[in-house]
């Protein structure tokens, strides 16, 4: 099983800092390893990626994730693993498939769709070495109406563990995301039970979960309760509020009990910032920080 310390996590409020104030890194970093993405501070960096990090170690994060990764050039995946390698900042996941809000992808089986996965598996090898990175997101895709359940499950458990045996090698690891019904419609995997028992199954270092705690706020609630269940799986988290989809502190999430309960867990990874900002601007972005230190120990 791969470790839990490879993971990110919270705890407790803390004081916000007033807009102008001098950036938390000044002092110390986060305590947490939260993980912002590129777009969410361009406002206050501008439009070039390295500047973008640049400007999240000025203001103390100490990771980053980027889904669409695996498609930039080369030479964006060189500049951007330079400024992460130079700030000492951990990368965090980036999807790993193609197609996965698409038709049936993986649930739909047969040799086609398997020899896809697979290369895509091996092209994120290649980009994971070139940026640092560790997790892939996987998306499964969805439902495949023409066959049974069991049938579907059966096609993802088998290309799962194909590809987790490219992976294990490597020391890389897919990270599964249940999606919610609400805004995906139709997803084949879209709560944590089913989740657990597809990396049982598969029973691979290499397979693991992304508990996406804005999904499955949607999906099934009791939300403590269910990571509790499959926490020796859950290998990342990712946050945003609901509704919305915001930064915590905009909607119905208590993100104060839910990170307390997750670092006292022990998890010390990436906690991914996979939302939008409340208000626009650099003022808007200021206040996603600003939240951040106020969940921050």
């Amino acid at each position: 099983m791969i470790s839990s310390t490879r993971l990110a996590a919270t705890a407790s409020i803390g004081p916000s800092i007033a807009l102008g104030a001098t950036p938390r890194a000044a002092t110390k970093p986060f305590t947490l390893r939260y993980a912002p993405h590129l777009g969410m501070f361009r406002h206050s960096a501008g439009s070039d990626p390295v500047a973008q990090i640049d400007f999240m170690a000025d203001q103390g994060f100490t990771a980053f994730e980027d889904n669409p990764m695996r498609q930039r050039s080369v030479e964006d995946q060189d500049r951007i693993a330079g400024a992460l390698r130079r700030h000492d900042m951990a990368m965090g996941v980036f999807v790993l498939n193609d197609g996965g809000f698409g038709p049936p992808l993986l649930a739909a089986g047969g040799p086609a769709i398997m020899d896809r996965f697979l290369q895509n598996t091996r092209d994120s090898i290649e980009v994971a070495a070139r940026v640092g990175a560790t997790w892939m997101t996987v998306v499964p895709g969805t439902v495949d109406a023409s066959r049974a359940m069991e049938a579907q499950t059966a096609s993802v458990i088998e290309v799962l563990k194909r590809a987790a045996a490219l992976l294990e090698p490597h020391g890389l690891a897919m990270v599964l995301e249940p999606l919610n019904p609400v805004n995906h419609a139709g997803q084949f995997l879209v709560k944590t039970p089913q989740a657990d028992a597809i990396v049982r199954a598969v029973d691979s270092p290499a397979c693991r979960i992304l508990y996406d705690i804005y999904h499955q706020q949607i999906s099934e609630g009791d939300l403590i309760r269910n990571m509790g269940r499959a926490w020796d799986r859950i290998a990342m988290f990712q946050v945003g509020d609901n509704p919305g989809r915001k930064e915590p502190g905009t909607g119905e999430i208590n993100y104060r009990n839910v990170f307390a309960w997750i670092h006292e867990k022990g998890y010390d990874g990436i906690l991914g910032m996979e939302h939008g900002n409340s208000r626009g601007g650099a003022e808007g972005e200021r206040a996603v920080i600003d939240a951040y230190l106020a969940v921050d120990p």
